[in-house]
């Protein structure tokens, strides 16, 4: 796993927005979860279902944990973000399977979960590159099986949940919680991905 942000690390003390500072002190963590991507020709059946499954054992958990954590309270639309469902039915159209990873991290209070969906949010703009990737294939059932790729699009939810983060007070000590749940949900997707 990455390692938690400390109150001595530099990306702690800055004068930057929380949206800057959550991207440069995730940016070897969003590196290491990209080379892990790397590995996957999207364009193959296998290589996709391998994907998705990855995908899946990374997000299921992650989706549960921010509910036990009230994500619902916190983020109006959690409903409209959830992609469990999306996930599920690609996985099943391919006939795939989802072993979720078991996660490490601990209980999640609100700077934690606003972290968890810089990274989870964020992935909505790789995977408008990804669903171009996935669009070309040559398999009929790769390009049918596109629900978590094109989940939200067109609904600007990455700007409204940027919004919300720019309207959030921001301690110190919050900024280290947000921090650490990011990268660790870059690690557990990066994990995944390097099993699958």
């Amino acid at each position: 796993m990455l390692l938690a942000a400390t109150p001595d690390d530099p990306f702690c003390a800055t004068s930057i927005g929380i949206r800057e500072t959550l991207k440069a002190a995730t940016a070897p963590a969003h590196r290491a979860l990209d080379e892990c991507l790397g590995q996957f020709d999207l364009t193959t059946i296998a290589h996709y279902r391998r994907f998705l499954q990855a995908s899946a054992a990374a997000l299921l958990p992650l989706e549960q944990a921010l509910e036990r954590a009230g994500v619902a309270g916190l983020v109006d639309d959690w409903a409209e973000r959830r992609r469990s469902e999306a996930i599920r039915a690609d996985v099943a159209a391919l006939h795939g399977s989802i072993a979720p990873v078991a996660l490490s991290m601990p209980a999640l209070d609100r700077p934690s979960v606003l972290g968890a969906l810089y990274v989870l949010e964020g992935s909505r703009l790789g995977a408008s590159y990804l669903l171009r990737v996935v669009a070309a294939s040559a398999d009929p059932r790769a390009r049918g099986a596109t629900r978590y790729l094109r989940h939200g699009a067109g609904k600007g939810l990455w700007r409204s949940f940027l919004g919300q983060l720019a309207q959030e007070p921001v301690t110190s000590s919050n900024q280290v919680r947000m921090i650490a749940s990011a990268r660790e949900v870059f690690a557990v997707f990066a994990m995944a991905m390097a099993s699958a």
